[in-house]
């Protein structure tokens, strides 16, 4: 089993919806992502993880690498809903990653109305329900 993921770009911050599983199958699956998002959208990504049934090691390494890739291009990574089944320890290289409680929280810290204006851009993965 794999993720399936849904993108949208607003004008200040991004949104990565994730579910599945991320594990090995999923971490380049996710990393595939993360270039998408990089031609995409500006500012932070936050990616929700609500949908996310579990996480393995290579799935937590992914989302560390991710931080890394994002912060190369001047953009940063933020977490919401991790799963409960691992926490996210990064290296001491590794750039800061914001953890939310969910999606509300992290969106609550960003100016909400960049996500529903009319710049708004979507995309997701075919079997990703809409």
């Amino acid at each position: 089993m794999t993720i399936e993921w849904h993108y949208t770009a607003g004008e200040d911050f991004s949104v990565l919806s994730l579910s599945g599983h991320l594990g090995p199958e999923g971490a380049h699956r996710f990393t595939g992502a993360v270039g998408w998002v990089l031609a995409r959208g500006a500012g932070p990504v936050v990616a929700d993880m609500n949908g996310l049934r579990s996480w393995s090691v290579n799935g937590r390494l992914a989302v560390i690498e991710a931080a890394r890739q994002l912060s190369a291009y001047g953009r940063s990574l933020e977490l919401a809903s991790i799963p409960a089944d691992g926490s996210l320890v990064p290296d001491g290289d590794c750039p800061p990653i914001t953890i939310h409680t969910d999606l509300a929280a992290d969106v609550a810290g960003h100016d909400a109305d960049s996500q529903g204006g009319d710049g708004r851009q979507q995309w997701r993965t075919s079997g990703r329900p809409t």
